[in-house]
């Protein structure tokens, strides 16, 4: 185990798979000679070479469809995206190709696609470059979503989801570039959820850049008395059902903390599958602390304010076990 930052994290996972494997590519929106607009790919550029390293044209539609085509014909594209909200330029690309690939050839074709993105808001980059649109992929079957939100999972999913046959979408949020841990060298379980904190009170259940924020509430309710545990999804299509159930049923309650709108949102959805297999296990209804209705606003006190954070998780959770 080394200590490092999720941005290095991601970096050495690509120069691994650039070293193991000559079919793996990386191309995108200043991926080479700039670095990457998050420094992930820097200095990737003079050790593998531009054939390696591309640098694309301002086209989502446009290269993420080079990459669709390349991995038909057998390579291994990893395709970065600037950021969620620029993907939906390449969202036909993505649906309406990658993911139904292997379906309408009957099973003649695949798609060993990866495509990562950043998502998410906290670095005032105002509503055009700081939403998080995850579950909009996640609704999509054909297709795996992971969201990254240690630095291990960082180092180790890139080399399981350039593993698997079909398209997988990894979302790196904002928030976390800068956040130092351990890594380790093994590639990590892209199927299940984790357990990051065990407890007997509520489940807090959370994904990518909110986990900080989730596992800061449970020590800030733990000084109350209230024994949080809390699940990373880490997975958001499939979901790890089980984990998530199992968790609920341990405590009796659960409260889902997820970056995206509330209308329409992945919390929905998993509040949903609770409610179905374990309606009769819970002792309070389930609660969501999701942003707020409205695009993420430029100023640091509204975007603040827009986004999930600790002292809401706090009271809903507190609010869950009847203590509000």
């Amino acid at each position: 185990m080394s200590r490092m930052s999720y941005r290095e994290a991601m970096r050495e996972a690509l120069r691994e798979a650039l070293r193991a494997d000559p079919r793996v590519f990386l191309m995108g929106e200043d991926v080479g000679r700039y670095g990457g607009t998050y420094a992930v790919s820097k200095g990737l550029l003079d050790e593998f070479g531009p054939e390696r390293v591309r640098d694309t044209p301002l086209s989502e539609l446009g290269f993420v469809g080079a990459g669709v085509g390349a991995a038909i014909g057998g390579m291994r594209p990893i395709v970065e995206v600037m950021t969620v909200n620029f993907s939906l330029l390449a969202m036909d690309q993505i649906v309406n190709s990658a993911a139904l690939m292997r379906h309408m050839s009957g099973g003649q074709f695949s798609v060993p696609l990866v495509v990562r993105m950043a998502t998410g808001a906290g670095r005032q980059l105002a509503a055009q470059h700081s939403h998080s649109l995850e579950n909009w992929y996640a609704h999509v079957p054909g297709i795996r979503v992971l969201a990254p939100a240690t630095v291990a999972d960082a180092r180790g999913m890139l080399a399981a989801a350039l593993a698997d046959p079909d398209p997988v979408i990894i979302f790196e949020h904002v928030q976390l570039y800068n956040l130092e841990g351990e890594a380790g060298d093994a590639p990590v379980d892209i199927a299940r959820a984790a357990l990051r904190r065990s407890g007997a009170d509520v489940s807090l259940i959370t994904h990518g850049g909110s986990l900080p924020k989730t596992l800061e509430a449970a020590d800030a309710l733990a000084a109350d008395g209230i024994d949080a545990e809390v699940v990373d999804l880490r997975v958001l299509r499939p979901l790890d059902l089980e984990t998530i159930l199992a968790s609920v049923r341990r405590t009796h309650r659960a409260v889902v903390i997820d970056e995206g709108w509330k209308t329409g949102s992945l919390a929905g959805e998993i509040v949903a599958r609770i409610a179905e297999e374990a309606l009769y296990d819970l002792d309070a209804a389930p609660l969501r602390v999701c942003s707020e209705e409205v695009p993420i606003p430029y100023a640091k006190h509204l975007e603040d304010a827009a986004l999930p954070q600790v002292a809401a998780i706090v009271a809903a959770a507190r609010r869950a076990c009847g203590r509000s």
